[in-house]
């Protein structure tokens, strides 16, 4: 019925990154407008873990099963990074168990109302009734996409 996750187990970050993950970095900026001539490329380290990570704790990596959420940029098969100690807030998305089933969507929460914002037209909002459970399970705080080569 709802745009869920696979049933999966979530991979909690602290076991997944046992050690920093160090890629090069350039330092330079890539234009997304118009092309800027080339600079020197200055070059240096940086921990992916780190960057994505910050709490492996409370993180966890769930993988995106549907397209209910494509105008908020995530897409089918994309990894997402979710932080359970995140303070769940009016905006942000977030992994919700309605039911027992995961789903992620955006959070609107405001003058005591709360609903699952789906992002896309032909899915339709999650508010939940009175014999329904809602657990927000943790906020997502990165997406990691796979882009064929």
């Amino acid at each position: 019925m709802y745009s869920h996750m696979q049933p999966m187990t979530p991979i909690p970050a602290a076991t997944a990154l046992a050690a920093p993950l160090l890629v090069q970095f350039l330092a330079n900026q890539v234009c997304a407008g118009f092309p800027s001539p080339a600079e020197d490329l200055g070059a240096e380290r940086l921990d992916l873990a780190a960057l994505l990570v910050p709490n492996p704790q409370a993180t966890f990596f769930m993988r995106a099963s549907g397209v209910s959420m494509v105008n908020f940029g995530i897409n089918d098969q994309d990894i997402l990074v979710v932080n359970k100690s995140k303070r769940p807030r009016h905006g942000l998305i977030v992994v919700a168990a309605v039911d027992g089933e995961f789903t992620v969507k955006k959070l609107y929460k405001k003058l005591g109302r709360i609903k699952l914002v789906a992002g896309n037209p032909t899915y339709p909002d999650i508010t939940p009734k009175d014999e329904q459970t809602l657990q927000i399970w943790g906020v997502v705080t990165s997406v990691i996409k796979i882009f064929p080569a």
